[in-house]
């Protein structure tokens, strides 16, 4: 990367935007690089794309898909794309056959031997996603399961005991990371007692301290331990924590619990802010606003790219009236320039015939 992400005392819109830009992971319409996404990485230099199903088709055309991509990044602003997925295994796995099925986290943890089940699934994904040119997986799940889970997360836990959790998720995270692709530990603080879907509604969760300290946070403080590169947010409220705001948006939950008292450093990844916890309450915009000041550095917008503008424009506002510090700005760029200066020094040359050959394709 040759382009710094440092602020100096002043800037210009242009500059603004830049810098504003790199916090945003955004979602795209289709299977082929787009107009508007194009626009998106060429005028505010967009930071990251998350891909889902809708984007996929087969892992040559997913390859050129993520080439064409990365070369509109590095051929305007220099500066390299989060390209991000969700495959955890199971039922949120976004890359189908002939990429590698895995069962899931909770037949991970249920199996004979999981640390070798756990470091299979990560060593295989991996190299699938670097394959690909994917770079960032949005896993493992770190909920601990406690009772009956919510039934969108049914599946996607190791398992009740934080022990086990913590030890299957650090080696994912282990694994993930020594073969080149940034691991994201997910959902903090900790969904293994929500009773709601945050797809749906803002979860509340009243469980005391003393059991989230045991229990739910067990996990993380493992994952920061194994040197994990980000955490993304919970979109629920704890009533222990901050009875008023769902993780995403609680500067006590973000800085004093996270940064503070457990000592992450690395960048944090909101949940998508269109989901139903956050759209039913307020605007997107708001919600990123909210989640930037609160201490989160990468604002994930999967689908509607028009909230990304509207979000962008609000940052773009409030820091030019002085509400939102320029040094909460430059604080977030760091910590994903660090990311990426790690993870995407160099953007490697879609392979598609060897592509070809470990899919077994025509």
């Amino acid at each position: 990367m040759n382009k710094e992400l440092t602020l100096g005392t002043t800037l210009d819109l242009s500059e603004l935007d830049a810098k504003i830009g790199q916090l945003f992971m955004v979602g795209i319409p289709g299977c082929e690089l787009d107009e508007g996404t194009r626009s998106l990485i060429h005028r505010y230099n967009l930071g990251g794309v998350i891909l889902f199903s809708r984007n996929i088709k087969d892992p040559v055309q997913l390859a050129y898909l993520t080439k064409h991509l990365q070369k509109e990044a590095t051929k305007t602003n220099e500066i390299p794309l989060f390209i991000a997925v969700d495959q955890e295994g199971g039922r949120v796995a976004r890359l189908k056959e002939p990429f590698t099925p895995f069962p899931g986290n909770s037949a991970v943890g249920a199996a004979d031997n999981p640390e070798r089940e756990a470091d299979e699934f990560a060593r295989i994904t991996s190299r699938e996603l670097r394959l690909v040119g994917i770079n960032m997986n949005l896993a493992p799940v770190l909920d601990v399961k406690a009772g009956e889970l919510e039934r969108h997360l049914s599946g996607r836990t190791f398992g009740e005991d934080p022990r086990l959790v913590s030890r299957l998720g650090g080696r994912v995270i282990r694994t993930l990371q020594e073969n080149g692709i940034i691991a994201v530990a997910k959902h903090f603080p900790g969904l293994g007692q929500a009773t709601l879907d945050p797809h749906q509604d803002l979860p509340v969760i009243n469980t005391p301290l003393e059991e989230m300290e045991a229990r739910d946070l067990p996990p993380f403080r493992e994952a920061i331990e194994r040197g994990v590169s980000a955490i993304m947010t919970s979109h629920a409220v704890y009533t222990a924590l901050d009875g008023e705001n769902p993780a995403t948006t609680s500067r006590t939950i973000l800085e004093e619990l996270l940064r503070t008292r457990m000592g992450f450093e690395g960048p944090v990844i909101t949940d998508d802010l269109e989901m139903g916890a956050i759209k039913r309450h307020k605007s997107v915009s708001k919600a990123a606003l909210e989640a930037l000041e609160a201490g989160a550095d990468i604002l994930l917008i999967c689908k509607d790219q028009a909230q990304f503008l509207e979000s962008l424009n609000l940052v773009r506002s409030s820091i030019l009236k002085g509400t939102l510090p320029l040094a909460r700005l430059q604080q977030a760029n760091e910590r994903i320039a660090r990311v990426k200066a790690r993870f995407l020094a160099e953007i490697e040359e879609v392979p598609i015939e060897e592509i070809k050959s470990y899919f077994k394709l025509g």
